[in-house]
């Protein structure tokens, strides 16, 4: 919402079921009508544009239930609905990469189908954040679908290629501390994805590895808050404070990178005209591409990247503006112990920094246990 208004566009409804959200968006959009769940929206008048995200997951019970009036899964049906009972302009989704691929693509194939029957000329692409001068290695799908306008002159006439590189300053590593079996989610000078929980539902963020230091902690809220496009503090009315975050974590976590809704507000204002003379059938039974479209019949791959636009990305330790909080010694050895029987291989140094971080924490712990 605050990217799309800060291109121009004017929020009409939101509806959202979360409570800490709804306290979020209650102070944000203090004016604007909010119905806690989807199934009571009944009225779009006056509206252009229905944005809105789902669980992947929808997709595959979608699939599964496509002979019950269409669409009967969680978000994904309700979106469906609002489809079948208004006529919107635009229908705007986000979504996880891992939506093309689900259940062998077959959501993906679900949800495209559904479109095209209802009369909607879609496209979809995958953008990476970081296109758009934030320090945050984070890909999501973006799919664009219209009964009366071309999709493809807004999601696809953009196409830098690769951002440049950050700029000169303090080398820094980002990495998911609660992974280390099978990944790392290593980024250079840039955080990995930041995500609303680990794999056991818990928040939690990223972590840094300053090689300079010797470093190892992990961003303050209120950096992640700006790692999405946010200012500082936006999600406070979510409540929390110290490091007791976890719902502004999970709240950024789910958020979609201000810039990037920004970016596509924009073009939505202002459409291009898209060149697809590169692009190319997909045949049936191929993976989804990173970027295709349909304008009712057959589905094309698009020859373009996931970089928009190319800003310059500063270094991660120049971004940031809040200290690190250091990692805590329960995490560090968990971290530790999982890297070490697993065959990933590390840069060099990183698990020595790890393991000397992990005796500072340790020391400072006997040090307290003194003290007490």
């Amino acid at each position: 919402e605050l990217g799309l208004e800060q291109s121009g566009h004017r929020t009409m409804l939101l509806s959202e079921i979360d409570p800490a959200a709804q306290a979020v968006l209650d102070v944000r959009f203090a004016n604007v009508p909010l119905i806690p769940d989807v199934r009571d929206v009944s009225d779009l008048r006056g509206v252009d544009l229905v944005a809105a995200g789902f669980p992947c997951q929808d997709l595959s019970q979608a699939g599964r239930t496509a002979g019950i009036n269409g669409a009967k899964s969680g978000l994904v049906g309700e979106v469906l609905r609002l489809l079948q009972e208004h006529d919107p302009k635009w229908l705007l989704l986000e979504n996880v990469p891992f939506m093309l691929s689900l259940d062998g693509g077959r959501g993906m194939l679900y949800l495209t189908a559904r479109l095209t029957q209802l009369g909607f000329a879609w496209a979809y692409r995958v953008v990476d954040t970081r296109s758009f001068g934030l320090p945050q290695r984070r890909q999501r799908v973006l799919l664009l679908a219209s009964r009366s306008e071309d999709p493809r002159d807004v999601l696809l006439v953009d196409d830098a290629g690769p951002p440049a590189k950050a700029s000169s300053g303090h080398s820094a590593y980002g990495f998911y501390w609660t992974e280390g079996n099978r990944g790392l989610g290593w980024a250079v000078d840039a955080v990995p994805t930041l995500k609303a929980g680990s794999t056991l539902g818990i928040p939690s963020p990223p972590a840094v590895w300053v090689p300079a230091t010797g470093q190892i902690g992990t961003p303050d809220i209120r950096d992640a808050e700006r790692l999405q496009g946010f200012p500082a503090d936006w999600t406070a009315p979510a409540g929390g404070n110290g490091r007791s975050n976890g719902a502004r974590w999970r709240l950024v976590g789910n958020a979609v990178s201000v810039p990037v809704t920004r970016w596509l507000g924009g073009r939505l204002r202002r459409p291009g005209r898209y060149d697809p003379s590169f692009d190319a059938v997909s045949r049936p039974g191929e993976r989804w591409p990173r970027a295709a479209w349909s304008m009712g019949g057959a589905v094309h791959r698009a020859a373009v990247s996931e970089w928009p636009l190319a800003f310059d990305r500063p270094a991660l330790m120049d971004f940031l503006q809040f200290p690190l909080h250091d990692l805590s010694r329960k995490a560090t050895a968990g971290f530790l112990a999982r890297a070490s029987k697993s065959s990933l291989r590390f840069a060099p140094g990183f698990l020595e920094a790890v393991a000397d971080h992990l005796a500072r924490m340790e020391a400072r712990g006997r040090e307290h246990a003194g003290a007490g």
